[in-house]
């Protein structure tokens, strides 16, 4: 541990012994068993809260990983949809343009009329 070895260990022994007597040698024993049993507990929590920051910081980078992926994948799906919905040419395609549809047993709505057409015809019904 520290580099003592049996021979080192008899000699603290015996100081400790003639310093405190034998009297109180088995308590500074015991509390010093104590403390080092307090210093090791103490020692592991240290380590388990460590350990905990690590796998939490690295969940949080696992989140934030997943997180640009996704919004990787919306802004994609969102330009593939956006690319397919606009027409290659000037005109509208037929499934560029939908026409409303009456629910059953009603009529059919009258279906869009552009404000030029609107024109038109005021102006004809105008001159008439």
């Amino acid at each position: 541990m520290f580099g003592l070895g049996l021979p080192e260990l008899i000699v603290i022994f015996v100081i400790a012994l003639v310093v405190f007597g034998p009297k109180k040698l088995p308590e500074l024993g015991k509390a010093l068993g104590k403390g080092i049993a307090e210093f090791k507990r103490a020692t592991e929590e240290v380590k388990e809260t460590i350990q905990s920051e690590v796998r939490d910081a690295e969940h949080a980078v696992d989140i934030k990983k997943l997180k640009a992926e996704v919004e990787g994948a919306e802004a994609d799906l969102r330009k593939a949809l956006t690319d397919d919905e606009q027409p290659t040419s000037g005109k509208p395609t037929d499934s560029a343009v939908q026409e409303p549809q009456a629910a059953p047993g009603q009529e059919s709505p009258e279906p869009p009329v552009s404000k030029d057409a609107k024109e038109k015809v005021a102006d004809a019904y105008d001159k008439s």
